[in-house]
């Protein structure tokens, strides 16, 4: 029952996602590319395959936890990002319902749902840092192709006001606290696996001998 729940849940926040997106695109005034250019938007659409596919498919491989583990830790940057550094600043979106769905109800399901259901099998400690490879990248991506297109997603990004020093102490900031973060969000599922593998081994123990 529960596992059903859970996935019904997982469908829903699919569609809440979709619908989010689909109306922030509806408020763009830029052209698509700046607009799949944002973080957020690009965590967000990797959250609603995660959530679509959980809900629907519920696999149990390797490749899946990885998969699931990587967007909950950017879903979880974008959440801590935006309170951090971005909720008194305008981040075109007019509506203030896609703002919550986006930065906050969605970051905060997906963590929940990594919490209340690990995946298994488990992700190694090593391999978890691995995460941290797309928010690089994204860094790179945005710097590079800032100068061309005249746009910067965030204003941490942009070395337009302050320089490229003020954007590398950002972005090593960010790397650092997005690291704990990937280890975070790794030590939550092994511990919540190692609880549940236990809770097994001393039930046996726990049931009255017959007779």
């Amino acid at each position: 029952m529960g596992s059903m729940v859970t996935r019904v849940l997982r469908v829903a926040a699919a569609v809440l996602g979709i619908a989010a997106i689909a109306a922030a695109n509806s408020e763009r005034t830029g052209p698509l590319s700046n607009f799949l250019s944002f973080f957020t938007i690009q965590s967000n659409i990797l959250a609603v395959v995660v959530f679509a596919v959980g809900g629907l498919l519920d696999p149990r491989t390797t490749r899946w936890a990885f998969f699931r583990g990587a967007v909950t830790l950017y879903m979880v940057i974008t959440g801590i990002v935006y309170a951090a550094l971005l909720s008194n600043i305008p981040v075109g979106l007019s509506s203030p319902w896609i703002n919550t769905a986006l930065h906050r109800i969605l970051p905060l399901a997906i963590l929940v749902d990594w919490l209340f259901r690990p995946p298994w099998p488990r992700v190694s400690a090593p391999r978890s840092l691995a995460w941290l490879a797309f928010p690089l990248a994204y860094f790179a991506y945005s710097l590079l192709r800032g100068p061309h297109a005249a746009f910067y997603p965030y204003p941490f990004l942009d070395p337009r006001p302050h320089g490229y020093d003020h954007v590398v102490v950002y972005a090593l900031v960010l790397a650092a606290g997005m690291a704990v973060l990937a280890v975070a969000v790794w030590r939550i599922a092994s511990q919540r696996l190692a609880l549940a593998a236990g809770e097994h081994d001393v039930e046996p123990r726990l049931r009255p001998r017959a007779g």
